[in-house]
């Protein structure tokens, strides 16, 4: 088969729902989106792998090769959305729809529409000029647990020597980023009559002493690490949100609540469990084994790049824009594992990235695509 037109590929890659969430009546299998990746690939002389997640639940990876040897350039991005709320939709999440010089889609920018550009870019390069192994990864699961990142980081035969991971980021280049820990914070207490509070142990009470803890700490890690770089140059803590009880006559036995920190590069992710651990003992000593700290998913860690690398200092070139800090995080601190030097750069703006109505500014599709094209000409091909 030919390669699709651009706008064909996108179409058809925002057509096939692979929406991973926690919740498992949400998730979707990438199955389809992988299959249809893997066939344009193959269009364009590329070898396949497609590659299922350990635990399978229809999750799969996708690495594609065109080239011989270690070394090249790996362009990568995940294949799986987050999930949509319909009624604050205009337009059909799973159609791409073109209205007001915007191409709108769930996907469209976080991050299918990365793949088409990537494919229309090689496409339109001489393959005999080709010097350097070229790699396309395609990842599951990015917007819940990273799954598909960390497994293909194990992978014993992949050695690119740069990659550039498509999150949107309006091809400004991105060398260092924050990571993210999502935590559950439960108490335990006694439920009995409201009557007589005393043979009871108020679970909502107790977290109340949690709560003044964690904000002592969220003051404390704002006051002892900053990063210049950061547009918030500190680790951030997030109390998101909190249920307990089921009715007002009852001594509350159980309480939790859902917290988000941002740890900096430099900041372990084990430092930031032990501190959370440390500002819960005082209350576990008074009430024994009441409160307990749960990851909600495996953490991810900071992402630590430099400026200095040769990676960046092309990109900020071809792109005539400064490498940046984001305080979002992404599969970058799995990908670098692999010992490539590695950048997060790609279309769209993350202002469009898990809202309704995502979408795509056409105006950027022409800039975007010719920095991609020089990029991958530059580290691939003959000049």
């Amino acid at each position: 088969m030919s390669l699709p037109s651009f706008i064909s590929m996108y179409q058809q890659l925002i057509a096939a729902p692979s929406i991973s969430a926690i919740e498992d009546d949400l998730c979707m299998s990438n199955k389809g989106v992988i299959e249809l990746l893997a066939q344009w690939c193959e269009s364009l002389g590329f070898t396949c792998e497609i590659i299922e997640l350990e635990g399978g639940k229809g999750r799969y990876n996708l690495l594609a090769k065109r080239g011989q040897g270690d070394g090249g350039l790996m362009l990568a991005g995940h294949t799986d959305t987050v999930p949509f709320d319909d009624s604050r939709w205009n337009h059909n999440p799973f159609k791409l729809t073109e209205h007001n010089n915007k191409l709108y889609g769930l996907g469209s920018i976080d991050m299918k529409g990365f793949f088409a550009f990537v494919l229309q870019a090689i496409s339109e390069l001489d393959e005999k000029q080709q010097s350097q192994p070229i790699l396309i990864l395609a990842t599951a699961d990015e917007e819940t647990t990273m799954a598909g990142a960390q497994q293909i980081c194990k992978h014993p035969n992949l050695k690119p020597a740069r990659c550039i991971i498509g999150e949107p980021t309006d091809m400004t280049p991105v060398f260092t980023h924050k990571g993210h820990m999502s935590t559950a914070i439960r108490v335990v207490g006694r439920s009995g009559h409201s009557s007589d509070p005393e043979r009871g142990l108020n679970a909502i009470e107790v977290m109340h002493k949690v709560i003044t803890k964690l904000l002592i700490l969220k003051e404390q890690l704002k006051n002892k690490y900053s990063i210049e770089h950061f547009e918030i140059p500190y680790p951030t803590l997030n109390l998101g949100n909190i249920h307990g009880g089921d009715n007002a006559n009852r001594i509350c036995g159980c309480c939790e609540m859902h917290i988000d920190m941002r740890p900096l590069p430099g900041l372990s992710i084990k430092d930031l469990q032990a501190l959370l651990i440390d500002a819960t003992r005082d209350i576990n000593a008074q009430y024994p084994n009441a409160v307990s700290v749960i990851d909600l998913h495996d953490p991810i860690p900071a992402f630590s790049g430099s400026t200095d690398s040769a990676l960046v200092k092309m990109a900020e070139k071809i792109a005539g824009e400064k490498a940046v800090a984001v305080n979002y995080c992404t599969e970058a601190p799995f990908i670098q594992q692999l010992g490539c030097e590695t950048i997060v750069m790609g279309p769209g703006s993350i202002n469009q990235a898990h809202q309704p109505d995502e979408f795509l500014a056409m105006e950027k599709i022409n800039p975007s695509q010719k920095i991609i094209t020089d990029i991958i000409k530059a580290n691939c091909f003959n000049a």
